[in-house]
């Protein structure tokens, strides 16, 4: 369960909420540019573009839930389960891509949108986990920059690229079905309502927000989706902080809060960390359940001809700020 966004214009940010059950051992991962990335059934790629996002480590592999690069191209893996598909290795085109090496693959080698697009097109993912205990997830993906967004899912039917017009994926359905169900609240407004139930009965309003009375406030993937679609094309702010700050606003509007979303297995459903990439100041921010504090991390004040990550620990912690 996770909500990926996209704001291509007038000022470029891009982020996500990562709803967990369970930590997964994330912490902010750089990977400079003469860090080998090593891949099943392509050439290895000693050396690429630097990239920033939430990773695990294993085996010394970063293993990006999603990134942005320097070039300010941003990816993000989000769960799809029923649906996804991974070919079988005896069955896979010789330059498939393992799920797990997707992110590095196109991050590492495409500046823009439409690069990543010609990378994309009819790809085949292979359905080879990264090692022993990890197994494959399930997802599909958002990549964006400053001229737009796709989503691209694979599925048994085959390798499709959407256009995304609203800069937004949640889960299942697949996208097509979520964006044909925006149709059905095309008439909420960030203004005050209109009456058109019964013009001549005088109906006033009798508070602020009447106007999108019917925005769906429950956690599933698809209301999510909508709530965030409306929030994000109604959305006000400037450039810079300001639209980081708002950024997250919206974030916290689909996010999940401990003990609302139960998994089968009654574990909690939870928003472990969100986080903003802003392309113009090659920062990414990020904030966790337990400290709503939002930390940055700069990938240009990073080595980025080095041949190590870069890692920084989740902090710990409320952060709350005593004031006296």
């Amino acid at each position: 369960m996770c909500t990926s966004i996209a704001f291509s214009a007038p000022y470029p940010l891009f982020g996500r909420n990562l709803d967990l059950e369970t930590p997964f051992g994330q912490q902010v991962v750089a990977t400079p540019r003469s860090f080998a990335f090593h891949f099943h059934r392509r050439p290895a790629m000693p050396h690429h573009l630097a990239m920033i996002g939430m990773a695990t480590v294993a085996g010394g592999v970063p293993l990006y839930a999603e990134a942005m690069n320097e070039a300010g191209l941003y990816m993000a893996g989000l769960n799809f389960p029923g649906n996804a598909y991974y070919t079988p290795a005896d069955q896979a085109a010789p330059d498939a891509v393992a799920p797990y090496e997707l992110i590095p693959l196109v991050l590492g080698s495409c500046r823009t949108l439409k690069e990543a697009r010609e990378i994309l097109t009819g790809i085949d993912l292979l359905g080879i986990p990264f090692a022993p205990g990890y197994p494959l997830a399930p997802l599909h993906w958002h990549i964006a920059d400053g001229t737009g967004a796709l989503v691209m899912e694979v599925t048994a039917e085959g390798s499709r690229l959407y256009e995304d017009p609203v800069g937004v994926l949640t889960n299942n359905p697949p996208f097509p079905v979520q964006l044909a169900n925006l149709t059905g609240y095309q008439t909420l407004s960030a203004a005050p309502p209109e009456n058109r139930f019964a013009p001549g009965v005088p109906l006033p309003p009798y508070g602020q927000g009447m106007g999108a009375i019917g925005l769906p406030g429950d956690c599933s993937p698809m209301s999510r989706f909508v709530r965030a679609a409306f929030l994000k094309c109604n959305s006000i702010h400037s450039a810079g902080d300001d639209a980081v700050n708002q950024f997250f606003r919206i974030l916290d509007a689909v996010a999940m809060v401990r003990g609302s979303v139960m998994t089968p297995e009654g574990k909690p459903d939870m928003t472990l960390y969100s986080c903003c990439a802003d392309p113009a100041r090659g920062v990414y921010y990020f904030k966790t359940y337990d400290n709503s504090r939002i930390h940055a991390v700069n990938l240009l004040r990073a080595p980025l001809e080095a041949n190590t990550l870069c890692c920084w620990p989740l902090p710990g912690g409320h952060g709350f700020e005593a004031l006296n």
